[in-house]
């Protein structure tokens, strides 16, 4: 059984830096690709960033570019997502998600496991 568990979020200032850890077990993810994605109050889950965990390919929403970077460690089954000069339009619940097909995709509806949520807050 897929499992993920994110850790990291919290409260901070415009301009501070938050690195998200998404822990994985359950089954090799070599041919899976990883996705953080959020979701603020009244709005829909929206994709943020994605890495192919074989090749590491990435992919970012255009506002976080520049801004945050998605990694994964395959010794510690361990995707991250560090944020840097972050902005209170990035206020969300971020959600990692796990896609059992290694491409390039930025739909949620093609992540088939999710993990519980870490919350971030950025005041101005």
């Amino acid at each position: 059984q897929v499992q993920l568990v994110e850790s990291g979020g919290g409260l901070v200032q415009a301009g501070d830096s938050l690195r998200l850890s998404c822990a994985v077990s359950g089954r090799s993810f070599s041919r899976y690709t990883m996705g953080w994605f959020r979701q603020a109050p009244g709005k829909e889950r929206e994709f943020v960033a994605f890495i192919r965990w074989s090749g590491g390919r990435t992919n970012y929403k255009d506002s976080v570019k520049g801004r945050f970077i998605i990694s994964r460690v395959s010794a510690k089954n361990t995707v991250y997502l560090q944020m840097n000069s972050l902005k209170p339009e990035d206020t969300a619940l971020y959600y990692c998600g796990a896609r059992p097909v290694d491409d390039d995709y930025t739909d949620s509806r093609g992540y088939a496991n999710w993990g519980q949520g870490t919350q971030v807050t950025v005041s101005s």
